[in-house]
């Protein structure tokens, strides 16, 4: 790359390509991306049992194939989807922390087969187009709901500050003054620089164990055989992975209604249509395919991650590359233990403060969303359509036992927050008049 020298400059709709910045600077800025994702997306394989290195490369395959398919054209990263917990811990529970080894690649095989939803709405949609989906997604249900998804996480983020406000405020504050007052690159790398300052500042006080570190190894491979879908194709129990099957793959259907609320947030942010171009059938195959790629090997399903569009919002770098290069380290330290380690003993502080930040600004593109389209709330109907989308959202906390839970014979079907209040959005949007659009028959 050439241009070292040259300062990013900041348009109206922010930086689309970072070339000219040369190889240092960019690199930087695919950390960042890296580090926004990090804590969530070693979460989930903490909380099912499934292995933390094998999740970190998938995400970052994921990510590359879900590029590759949608013409490297929409500046998302994939990393755990939270959505498939309660199915994780329906076919192979944790007892008292201990991983049910035996059972998880069932519960995998069961993600890989919803994965197969997202393929067959990819094709219903190239085969009858977009608009007969996205009618069902109007400002009015697409504004609300990317508000939610941002208050949603907000929990999570306030959860991990309490474990030390002083660390949660040092990343924030970090944040907050070179987004606001820094200049040239510190502005646009501003959460890298509030997980760096904060990070530091939590080991000089003695708040980090680098126990853990000093006892990884250096190099490992991250994919282990007997974790994987692969290893149950032959004797293993049939019914199981049926009973699997039924169990996990419903949840497909919320996590699509909640990938196109994040294909509308990060069009949003960019302010380009990322649904008519590459196409939403083109983003539906790329999250189906992650998804299905990673449960084969043993790692989480992939979503399109809100953190990263947080990232989007708060540094105007539009530029797919970088997100590129953030999968590429994701893939890179999956074969480090001892570096995966290391970002792993974080304090969670820290990640909570940057958090904080990131859910804050999807939210705020939400309402801009709102307010852009112009939606008009001196009518009931969009009062009440955007009213229940947030309570609904928000109110409803996701558990093992499921949010909202209801038996289908002898399925029990679980819908998380979001999936309930976008497809109360989806159903009262269509079914209360809407007086503009019958004005605009007349």
């Amino acid at each position: 790359m050439s241009g070292k020298n040259k300062r990013p400059v900041l348009g109206e709709k922010g930086i689309y390509d970072v070339r000219s910045l040369g190889t240092p600077r960019v690199a930087i800025l695919g950390l960042q991306h890296m580090f926004a994702m990090f804590g969530a997306t070693i979460l989930v394989p903490m909380l099912t049992g499934l292995d933390v290195s094998t999740t970190l490369l998938f995400a970052g395959l994921g990510t590359l194939l879900f590029h590759l398919i949608t013409k490297g054209r929409v500046p998302a990263f994939l990393g755990s989807s939270f959505a498939f917990l309660g199915g994780y811990w329906a076919i192979a529970p944790m007892a008292d922390g201990v991983p049910n080894k035996e059972l998880l690649p069932y519960a995998c095989f069961g993600v890989a087969c919803s994965g197969l939803l997202y393929l067959v709405l990819a094709l219903l949609i190239k085969l009858f187009g977009a608009e007969k989906v996205m009618r069902f997604f109007p400002p009015i249900v697409t504004g609300p709901l990317i508000i939610a998804i941002g208050l949603t996480l907000s929990q999570t983020a306030i959860d991990n500050c309490s474990a030390d406000w002083l660390i949660a405020v040092a990343a924030i504050a970090l944040v907050v003054i070179c987004n606001i007052w820094g200049r040239g690159m510190v502005r646009i790398v501003p959460i890298i620089i509030g997980v760096a300052g904060s990070y530091l500042l939590a080991a000089v006080l003695g708040r980090v164990d680098f126990t853990p570190v000093a006892q990884a190894d250096w190099i490992g491979l991250p994919v282990h055989w007997d974790a994987t879908v692969f290893s149950i194709f032959k004797g293993g129990d049939v019914s199981l992975m049926i009973t699997a099957v039924i169990t996990i793959m419903p949840l497909a259907l919320a996590t699509i209604v909640e990938h196109i609320g994040d294909i509308s947030a990060i069009s949003s942010t960019v302010d380009r249509n990322y649904i008519e171009d590459p196409g939403l059938h083109r983003t539906l195959l790329g999250d189906g395919a992650a998804t299905i790629l990673a449960s084969l090997f043993g790692a989480p399903a992939n979503t399109t991650y809100g953190e990263n569009t947080g990232v989007l919002s708060l540094t105007k770098v539009f530029d797919p590359m970088v997100i590129r290069l953030a999968a590429g380290f994701a893939i890179l330290f999956s074969f480090s233990p001892k570096v995966a380690t290391l970002i792993g003993c974080m304090p969670t502080a820290t990640v909570g403060g940057v958090s904080l930040v990131l859910y804050g600004m999807i939210s705020a593109v939400g309402v801009r969303n709102v307010v852009e389209s112009k939606v008009d709330f001196s009518r009931s109907r969009n009062i009440i359509i955007a009213a229940l989308i947030l309570v609904l959202s928000i109110g409803i906390k996701y558990s093992a036992a499921g949010a909202i839970a209801f038996q289908v014979g002898e399925l029990t079907i679980s819908l998380s927050g979001l999936a309930v209040g976008a497809l109360a959005g989806i159903i009262l949007n269509a079914l209360l008049p809407n007086q503009d659009a019958q004005v605009r028959r007349k």
